[in-house]
């Protein structure tokens, strides 16, 4: 238990009751949703992002958490609203996701690791609703579903390439209709963004009801309602739907709840987690990732407009290593001193920027300090924001804690108090797709045009007939470059990205445009994480 408090003391120090807490041992908890009622206006929301992510790290988690305990060490009354990890990139390769340093979440392995049951709760009902529908088809089929028109997979929360594409139903009559399927990791399920999207029960409720399954031979929609799969569905997601309460290594109190990915899905915590912190706290710190060009967009016109949310200031985090990485340096070189591939690299920062502007939005730049960074690398960020009117602070948290982070909290606090104009959306629900499409790749990726493959345009026809146009855009593509290709790094110009698939996520809200290679099963890559953990007398090793 370290030097963890008792989780009723960090709901003590939110105001929240014993009575509206559920406790999973010593140092979690789940808070009933009666809880959001907290009698007091609801504190100002921060909204941390990164510049585009490379194998060098950020520490978008790590500066999310320093800058909560910079708050708490300058006397302001602060909460976390952060995601949950996947065991995917877990033991792929992350080795857990609660921070570094002295900036992390407790109790660490817990979280990593199977966190309060939710994923497992998301996977069911997912998998669920695959079960009834296979169900539905081995009896009578009196929806008349036609199996090759069957949008809804299966799902697990590891990375497995060779679950991408199965085939089902083998063995005989008795064993099912046969017929080609697959598996999405969790992350990426349409459940797990519609219970992060949705405000309360009720409103989960109708989500989940009006999911798309599939389409029967005349062309038309088959739903979870469809089905008589909500009311089983809402009994495994009970507990899931109730967000979870922690703490930082400094006593922060930090809400966890949900685990969308942002290059396949929405990429932001739960609604619910969001408002409770905000109901019981002056200032909520959350995160949206990967870069902004993914997670924070998503977080502007998908969960911003849906949930009624607006940020008081916006931080985008960097680092030195990260943009030497973009301005060309190897990453066995990163620890050398090279100031003008930091200049150079800069390119993807000043995108970045400019993305946040998009939004009426002006934001904060923080570098997140390795030990490696010099004098020289960081002077060249700090002037280019100079340059730029850009507020920044060198934020230490890995090294100090909440110590290492009381420059950005106040300059954080600062921005919130000069930025009091509301975000602006990129784009008009009621636009056509298309149009929506076009303004995400070109102000925000600054793509040149947008193609789409023969797929994605009869995509695009089914969505039109079905009546969806109307529904904001998640895109899924690689987070490591602005573009949809992988290998292009700092700022990608005269670019064309491409729609491959249109997927409709009715029950979350939106739509799912498939950019380039993208898959929503992810692969593990030749030694992963996992081969570096293991129990050793009662203690996990290789968690980081």
């Amino acid at each position: 238990m370290g030097n963890t408090k008792p989780i009723t003391d960090v709901a003590a120090s939110l105001d929240i009751s014993p009575d509206h807490l559920i406790p999973y041992g010593y140092d979690k908890a789940k808070v009933q949703l009666a809880a959001r009622d907290s009698g007091r206006p609801p504190g100002r929301l921060i909204l941390v992002s990164a510049i585009t992510p490379t194998d060098a790290g950020e520490g978008k988690t790590t500066t999310s958490i320093g800058l909560a305990q910079g708050f708490a060490k300058i006397g302001q009354k602060v909460c976390l609203a952060l995601r949950e990890p996947s065991l995917g990139p877990v033991f792929g390769m992350k080795g857990g996701a609660t921070g570094g340093g002295r900036a992390i979440l407790e109790p660490r392995v817990d979280i990593n690791l199977h966190f309060n049951g939710d994923f497992h709760a998301i996977t069911s009902a997912n998998n669920l609703l695959a079960a009834l529908l296979d169900n539905h088809l081995h009896h009578d089929n009196s929806l008349r579903i036609e199996q090759r028109r069957i949008a809804w997979r299966r799902v697990i929360d590891l990375n497995d390439r060779a679950l991408r594409h199965v085939v089902i139903g083998l063995g005989g009559p008795g064993e099912g209709l046969p017929r080609e399927g697959g598996f999405d990791i969790t992350p990426a399920s349409e459940v797990m963004a519609t219970l992060c999207l949705a405000e309360d029960e009720d409103d989960l409720r109708q989500r989940l009801g009006r999911t798309l399954v599939a389409l029967d031979r005349d062309r038309k929609p088959v739903t979870a309602t469809d089905l008589n799969a909500v009311g089983a569905m809402m009994v495994l997601l009970k507990d899931a739907l109730r967000p979870n309460l922690v703490q930082t290594g400094e006593g922060v109190p930090a809400f966890v709840h949900g685990g969308p990915f942002a290059n396949i899905a929405h990429g932001c915590n739960s609604v619910i987690a969001t408002k409770m912190a905000m109901a019981h706290a002056d200032w909520t710190i959350t995160e949206a990732g990967f870069g902004f060009d993914l997670g924070a967009e998503k977080f502007f016109d998908i969960k911003c407009s849906y949930a009624g949310l607006d940020t008081a200031a916006v931080v985008l985090v960097a680092t030195v290593r990260a943009l030497k990485r973009h301005g060309g340096v190897l990453k066995k070189k990163l620890g050398q001193t090279d100031p003008a591939a930091v200049e150079r690299g800069l390119v993807n920062l000043h995108k970045h920027i400019e993305n946040i502007r998009h939004f009426g939005e002006s934001p904060v730049v923080t570098l997140n300090r390795f030990a490696t960074d010099s004098d020289d690398e960081i002077r060249v960020v700090r002037e280019a924001c100079e340059g730029l009117a850009v507020p920044f602070a060198v934020c230490d948290g890995f090294e100090r804690g909440g110590e290492g982070a009381t420059e950005l909290a106040e300059l954080v606090m600062a921005q919130a108090e000069t930025e009091p104009n509301p975000f602006r959306p990129l784009y008009d629900w009621e636009e056509p797709v298309k149009a929506k499409m076009n303004k995400i790749a070109s102000l925000i990726y600054g793509a040149r045009g947008v193609l789409w493959t023969k797929g994605a345009e009869r995509d695009l026809r089914l969505v039109r007939r079905l009546g969806y146009n109307h529904l904001p855009i998640c895109v899924a593509k690689t987070p490591v470059s602005l573009s949809d290709d992988p290998k292009l790094l700092g700022r990608p110009t005269d670019f064309e990205t491409t729609v491959r698939g249109l997927i409709v996520s009715a029950g979350a809200g939106f739509l799912v445009a498939l950019l380039g290679d993208i898959m929503r099963m992810p692969g593990l890559r030749a030694k992963p994480q996992a081969e570096h953990m293991d129990l050793v007398d009662g203690e996990v090793i290789g968690l980081v």
